[in-house]
Order: C-alpha cells, then structure tokens, then sequence
C-alpha cells in the first residue's frame, strides 16, 4: 500500500496550487490531507468518505480549499484557492479502510511522504 502526493510548490498569496494524492494496493474508504509548518504539530485539513459525498474541513480552509477524489484513478485531489502566507507546510495525504470520515491523526492507517507548499507574501 503507497500513497503517493505531489503538486507543492512555491507560489505568491492569492495563487491557487492542486495537490494530487495517488493510491496504490488497494481501494480506501476516507482519505484526508493533513499539514504540517515548521515547529507545529501536524493538523487535519480536509476529509472526503468513499463516495465522495461527505467532506469537512478545518475551519481556517472552508470557502477556499476543496478536496475530490476520482475511484477510477484511485487518487484524491485538494484545490487551493485564495493560498495565504499561514498555509505554508507540508502537506501529507491519509488514508484508511474503514468506513467513515475522520479529522485525527489517529484515525488513519496509511500516510504519504508529504509535498512541500510555500506561499510568499
């Protein structure tokens, strides 16, 4: 099982940047991004369930960050709109078997290695 993120960069505030996350072995059920800044813990960003119908977000994204996943590919996507200085990290794709979307670390059996996202002011 691998997951596999890419699409970082280094971009300007106000830019947009997609995040790809792709699944190797086997199907999940919820897949979620998390991120992580230099000297903070690593927080949950968006969730999304198998169907793609349920998602959540961490407050400080809502309006502005939206993730997608596409089964065929078996890869998740975030779109990021309106990128601000503070969303500056590292951001990791997670992904677990069971049923059920989840905004903890702990929930999540499989990580990603994680794609750099720099925004300048």
């Amino acid at each position: 099982v691998q997951l596999q993120a890419s699409g970082g960069g280094l971009v300007q505030a106000g830019d947009s940047l997609k995040l790809s996350c792709a699944a190797s072995g086997r199907p999940f059920s919820a897949m979620a991004w998390f991120r992580q800044a230099p000297g903070k813990e690593r927080e949950f960003v968006a969730t999304i369930n198998f169907s793609g119908v349920r998602k959540d977000y961490h407050d400080s994204v809502k309006g502005r960050f939206f993730i997608s996943r596409d089964n065929t590919r078996n890869t998740m996507y975030l779109q990021m709109n309106g990128l601000k200085p503070e969303d500056t990290a590292v951001y990791y794709c997670a992904a677990k078997p069971q049923a059920g979307i989840a905004n903890t670390r702990a929930a999540y059996s499989y990580w990603g290695q994680g794609t750099q996202v720099t925004v300048s002011s």
